[in-house]
């Protein structure tokens, strides 16, 4: 009954749904399944974690994932459960067509850690086609001389299943004239042929209508028809006749179109037309059709699609030789086609893990991927390699199944991704080859510092500077990227540890440009270094320090200091000169001092003005006043001169002096009080009693005065060389405070306190001349413009002309004590 064969149906699916595993010895564990077609979509399969031996959740923790060989999945894997499901009807005869077993294959596989699992669902078949005759109602022409016995070769019925499932058998309607017999052939489905069983006569019957059935072995069991016309033909005394009953060729794959496969040849007895034989393919599956050809008047059996001897690997086919009275006979071309090697490798990539840490350690598994060559006989060996030298090995870890590795350290800062050419390769003949890219990133770690780009630097500022003004910048590169590239500056004190620079220095610290903090003053600081650090910014931080030296730089702000003769406000320092001087006598000599460096502080005497402009003379370089003519007596007494002090630098700056320079015939002249020679006249009559008596009495107090100051001269000197410690070699300028006697004829036995003065010494004695009037005063050292008289070009008796005009009136203020 119905009901019996839908029970009988179910619980062959039912167990057709069971499944096995099958654990392979061949390195690698490979999971076997199996399925029925038909299966509805979210039929379950299998408990994969089970059967991996992994713990529930385990495939979701890790990623699980299936690859398809074919780039399609037709199962579903829930990760949680690890239960396999199928994700689609499976219809087997559109998967594996008439091959038989029909095995699917795919991997699954697990990411953290990359491990691949290879699984085969074997599909198994149901009955779910009935078999067809391509060609419904077949006409058969027959003559009515055939013999008994005579065979007629039916075309094939066609059925989708394979196995008990297929085709089995054929069944003919009853009738007089033929009987059915079943034949087998070397390769394809059964055929049917129609024997003669009672002679035919066409006057009696001129066709026999025919029905034949194909049965396959189905539970239950389905069936097509086709229908037969036997047309009875008139008398034809002989049939064709075949050189051969089968003919055989062997054809390699990779023929072309067109290509001759064999050359049948039939003959026949008879006269005339009925002589005459045209070939054809008859009774042929489409597929043979579709593939061969044959010439209807040479026999010549020729290619007319292409050959793959991965699909067909043999082909049987019926060739009908027809007369032109109708008598046809039959043969058979048994084709083998022959495998070349006509595939290359197919690679199939299953993972990549990229992008990849630069830090990863060696043989880390990059990529995973298999390869497969449909050439299985004549392909030979696969090779797999790389086509370039990169840091990368092909590692196999089951059979054609291969996995990327790194071979070498990586350095994302050399080369930031790799474009990896997979080849594989088999030997033949011809070896094909193909390449596949895999793309792998580089990620950047942490591993490389930040680099300055100078080893040092050095920076200006000009002082007189104004505030947070920009004076330099610092830079860094750092090879990583990102964060890791990220620099930030700080500032760290010199080796010393001198905070101070802090008050003077400030930095960006995200571009490192440097600012002054104050405004500098080349008197007080002419330069100062730091240590700038520059650090990244990713996890582990690096850092690299480098030293930054500022120069300041001289600004002309100080006026010339007018050390000698002293400018404070009193009266005027006085010099005297004899008036017996001759040209180029040395008067005095103007000392000075710039607080700039350089250029700023080189000085020039000028005479800006004078009592009489043609007498004296100011040297430009040193200060020197001397005479220019000899003195004569309608000169004023006083000679009054201001002298200009000015330095080199932009602007200039400049600063006077005054001083007063006495015109005395000798010392027993007062000079302290001077008159206006324009009241007084400089000389007196000699026959004036009064004035010889004043003079007298002046010349008498003049030796007492002269006398008690250079008693007090001694007993300050002595007591002043014994409170200080002389550590220069310089003699110290003392002047006396009134008049020394001289003898008649104007010389003196005493030495000049000026020419010890400027006796021969260091560059700058005139400096150190000064430094009992301004102790605390900070004398420059090598100054250009502080050099002694030594270096200038005296007269060979400067000495002697200093000591003469001393000799005479020679008071000096009393602030030179």
């Amino acid at each position: 009954t119905a009901v019996g064969h839908r029970k009988v149906m179910q619980s062959r699916q039912v167990g057709s749904l069971l499944f096995f595993v099958c654990i392979s010895m061949g390195g690698a564990a490979t999971i076997r399944y199996s399925v029925a077609e038909e299966m509805e979509s979210g039929s379950f399969v299998a408990n994969v974690a089970k059967d991996l031996g992994l713990e529930v959740g385990k495939l979701a923790a890790r990623g699980a994932r299936l690859v398809s060989e074919g780039n399609k999945v037709h199962f579903r894997l829930h990760r949680k459960t690890g239960d396999l499901f199928v994700k689609e009807k499976l219809d087997r005869e559109s998967l594996c067509g008439k091959a038989d077993p029909c095995v699917l294959h795919f991997e699954i596989v697990l990411v953290e850690p990359l491990q691949s699992f290879r699984v085969e669902v074997r599909v198994f078949d149901i009955n779910d086609n009935a078999p067809i005759f391509l060609n419904k109602e077949p006409l058969l022409k027959i003559p009515e001389s055939t013999p008994l016995g005579s065979r007629f070769p039916l075309q094939s019925a066609q059925d989708l299943d394979v196995g008990l499932n297929g085709l089995q058998n054929y069944t003919l309607s009853p009738n007089a004239y033929f009987h059915l017999h079943t034949r087998f052939r070397s390769h394809g489905p059964k055929y049917a042929e129609l024997v003669l069983d009672k002679p035919l006569d066409r006057e009696e019957q001129p066709e026999v209508n025919l029905t034949i059935t194909a049965v396959d072995g189905g539970s239950p069991a389905k069936s097509g028809t086709a229908h037969i016309r036997v047309e009875v033909l008139d008398v034809n005394d002989h049939v064709p006749q075949f050189s051969r009953l089968v003919y055989r060729a062997q054809v390699p794959e990779n023929s072309a179109n067109g290509s001759l496969v064999v050359t049948v040849s039939a003959t026949d007895l008879d006269e005339g037309s009925n002589k005459e034989i045209t070939y054809s393919l008859a009774q042929n599956p489409e597929t043979i059709l579709q593939t061969f050809q044959i010439d209807a008047q040479t026999g010549d059996v020729r290619l007319r699609g292409p050959l793959d001897f991965e699909a067909i690997e043999t082909y049987d086919i019926d060739i009908q030789a027809t007369d032109g009275g109708g008598l046809s006979a039959h043969s058979k071309v048994l084709v083998e086609v022959v495998d070349v090697n006509d595939n290359p490798p197919e690679v199939t990539v299953s993972s990549v893990s990229s992008p990849l840490p630069e830090d990863s350690p060696l043989q880390t598994v990059v990529a995973l991927f298999s390869i497969r060559d449909r050439d299985i006989q004549v392909g030979g060996k696969i090779i797999c390699f790389l086509r370039e030298d990169l840091p990368f090995a092909v590692k196999p870890t089951f059979r054609n199944s291969y996995s990327l590795v790194t071979d070498r350290v990586l350095d994302r800062e050399e080369v930031s991704g790799y474009n990896i050419t997979v080849v594989a390769k088999d030997t033949g003949p011809p070896s094909l080859f193909t390449e596949t890219v895999i793309e792998v990133l580089i990620s950047d770690i942490n591993d490389n510092p930040p680099i300055f780009q100078e080893d040092s630097y050095i920076l200006t500022v000009r002082e007189n500077n104004s505030p947070a003004i920009f004076i330099g910048k610092v830079h860094a590169e750092d090879l990583d990227l990102g964060e890791n590239a990220q620099v930030t500056y700080t500032l760290l004190p010199p080796e010393s540890g001198d905070l101070s620079v802090f008050a003077y220095i400030s930095i960006n610290s995200d571009n490192g440009k440097l600012y002054a903090l104050r405004t500098m003053d080349y008197e007080a600081i002419q330069k100062f270094q730091f240590v700038v650090k520059a650090t990244d910014r990713g996890f582990l931080s690096l850092s690299s320090q480098v030293t930054v030296r500022v120069v300041v730089l001289d600004d002309n702000d100080n006026r010339p200091m007018i050390l000698y003769p002293l400018q404070n406000g009193t009266l005027p320092c006085n010099d005297l000169v004899p008036r017996s001087a001759e040209a180029g006598y040395l008067v005095t000599k103007v000392v000075a001092v710039d607080g700039d460096s350089g250029q700023n502080s080189w000085l020039s005497y000028h005479l800006l003005k004078a009592t009489d402009p043609g007498l004296f003379s100011v040297q430009q370089q040193n200060g020197e006043i001397r005479t220019l003519r000899q003195i004569a007596e309608r000169d004023p007494m006083i000679q009054k001169l201001i002298i200009l002090v000015k330095d080199h630098g932009q602007p200039a700056l400049s600063t006077t002096a005054s001083l007063n320079i006495l015109l005395v015939d000798g010392f027993s002249e007062p000079y302290l009080q001077f008159r206006d020679p324009a009241k007084h006249p400089t000389r007196v009559n000699p026959s004036t009693k009064y004035l010889v008596i004043s003079l007298a009495v002046l010349s008498f107090l003049f030796l007492f005065s002269v006398t008690v100051i250079f008693v007090i001269h001694l007993y300050q000197k002595v007591k002043y060389r014994e409170k200080f410690t002389v550590q220069e070699h310089f003699y110290d300028c003392n002047f006396p405070n009134n008049l020394v006697q001289g003898g008649a004829n104007g010389s003196s036995s005493q030495l000049s306190a000026y020419e010890m003065c400027t006796a021969t010494g260091t560059g700058n004695s005139e400096f150190r001349f000064l430094k009992r009037f301004m102790p605390n005063f900070p004398f420059p050292h090598g100054t250009g413009e502080a050099k002694t008289e030594a270096g200038s070009s005296l007269p060979p008796d400067s000495d002697r002309n200093r000591s003469r005009r001393l000799e005479g009136h020679g008071q000096v203020p009393d602030d030179y004590m």
